[in-house]
């Protein structure tokens, strides 16, 4: 093929309904906006490794069991972004407050959940058996964070209402904030400049609980702005509706026990790294916190192509939306191959920030380690990008029982119990378990791409007909 005629047909997909153009308008403020969050989480653990290796080790099998406690109802909430999609192509903009009230009234619900596990806290980490000084930061930082736990529900299904219509700048400019005020008050609070104490991992917990609050209270004053209340109905719907509930719960519930099973089969791993020794665990949650830089970013490519699934089916185009997913995997394949590519030739240039201020003195052959494990990133990261895709096309569409089953047989059975009972026969070493995990995510990608191209998503509706 000639290059006049690549160039051709390259201009073509560009500005053809679905195609690059339309999918990276709307992606580009998403991939900004998750991307932040990979930021903050680089910068985040960057500070507190500077601060000890302790800190850094402790923080993110802490915050991910953390997360992962609150996925259930993060993945049910977050799930109106498919409602608020298919009810805004299919022209029902009335709906639309109706939903995100729903989403919050479930959000509340999390607190029956939250509360009990801050007591239970000392008990989950002590049964992990890290070492008592991880352990014991492990357990500062599992519990400060749980005090914002509930806005960070709530932001989940406060944000759908702006992706959903595909308004994604709005999430941008509030993810920047709450990155500018995190990092801020990381730097304040970690270390105690500007007259504050010096508070370690408790000061870096409380700066993202303050910037999660700040993003909840922004995104309530932009929704019940005059514009939105007229067009949306966003006080107006604000009453209990139980059908409305109840089909969120029937759509949404799959999705936040996906979320729930692979949000812990991650925590899982990571607790389970641990207990190979303080520098396994330090360097797994390095690498994990460098690829954040890339799946994050992805994770808004994720929501961006649910978005463009749910309006194209809400106006009655699937073969439109199947479109955008192709689309959308293509310009994924060039970001991540790039990005693969660096990991593996200056790998240094990533490591670097953790390296300052006497981060990883002690830890011997901790930055040789973080290196091997950036080349497996490199490989598994083509596969996430295109699963993360495919599974945006999925909750889309509505076809979330399906992910939910797939979720539990790969997360637990194919990922969980293999590196559970390899770490039990005492042989275990860290790259044999990340070579279990990069053969789940192919597996992962291999599913999803053949329950995608059976194209039965595409007779599916989550809204009802008016």
């Amino acid at each position: 093929m000639s290059l006049v005629s690549l160039r051709a047909r390259f201009a073509h997909r560009w500005s053809s309904p679905a195609g690059y153009r339309e999918v990276l308008q709307l992606a580009l403020p998403m991939i900004l906006s998750t991307g932040a969050w990979g930021f903050l989480l680089f910068f985040d653990r960057m500070f507190l490794a500077w601060y000890s290796p302790e800190a850094v080790a402790a923080a993110m099998p802490a915050g991910m069991t953390s997360f992962a406690l609150l996925a259930f109802f993060i993945g049910m909430s977050a799930f109106i972004n498919t409602f608020v999609a298919q009810y805004f192509g299919a022209g029902q903009y009335a709906e639309i407050g109706a939903i995100v009230w729903q989403g919050m009234y479930l959000s509340l619900l999390s607190l029956l959940f939250i509360v009990p596990m801050y007591f239970l806290a000392d008990a989950l980490f002590s049964a992990v058996g890290h070492s008592a000084a991880i352990q014991e930061l492990e357990v500062i930082y599992f519990k400060t964070l749980l005090y914002s736990a509930v806005f960070q529900v709530m932001n989940n299904a406060l944000s759908s209402f702006f992706s959903g219509m595909g308004r994604t700048l709005v999430l941008m400019w509030v993810s920047l904030l709450i990155l500018a005020i995190n990092l801020i008050l990381d730097y304040v609070l970690i270390f105690g400049h500007w007259g504050f104490p010096e508070m370690g991992i408790h000061g870096a917990a409380i700066a993202t609980n303050i910037g999660i609050i700040a993003g909840f209270f922004t995104f309530v004053f932009l929704i019940i702005s005059k514009g939105n209340q007229d067009k949306f109905h966003t006080l107006k719907r604000w009453h209990f509706d139980v059908s409305l509930f109840l089909r969120l719960i029937r759509f949404g519930l799959p999705n936040g026990v996906r979320l729930f099973i692979d949000m812990s089969a991650f925590a899982a791993f990571l607790l389970l790294v641990g207990l190979l020794g303080t520098l396994e665990l330090v360097a797994s949650n390095i690498a994990f916190n460098i690829n954040a830089l890339s799946f994050l970013p992805m994770v808004g490519m994720m929501v961006a192509v649910s978005v463009l699934v749910g309006q194209r089916l809400g106006q009655g185009e699937p073969e439109l939306a199947e479109r955008s997913v192709w689309s959308a995997i293509h310009i994924s394949f060039v970001f991540f191959t790039i990005l693969g590519a660096a990991y593996i030739l200056v790998p240094e240039f990533f490591i670097w920030p953790f390296t300052q201020q006497g981060g990883l003195d002690g830890l011997d052959g901790s930055y040789d380690l973080v290196v091997i494990l950036l080349r497996f990133i490199a490989f598994f990261g083509l596969f996430d990008a295109m699963f993360l895709v495919l599974l945006g096309a999925l909750e889309g569409a509505g076809d979330t029982r399906f992910i939910m089953r797939s979720s539990f047989l790969l997360s637990f059975l194919f990922l969980i119990l293999p590196c559970y009972f390899y770490v039990q026969s005492g042989t275990a070493t860290v790259t044999l378990l990340w070579l279990i995990i990069t053969l789940n995510i192919v597996a992962y990608c291999a599913l999803y791409y053949w329950r995608f191209r059976a194209a039965g998503w595409k007779k599916l509706r989550v809204i009802r007909k008016l």
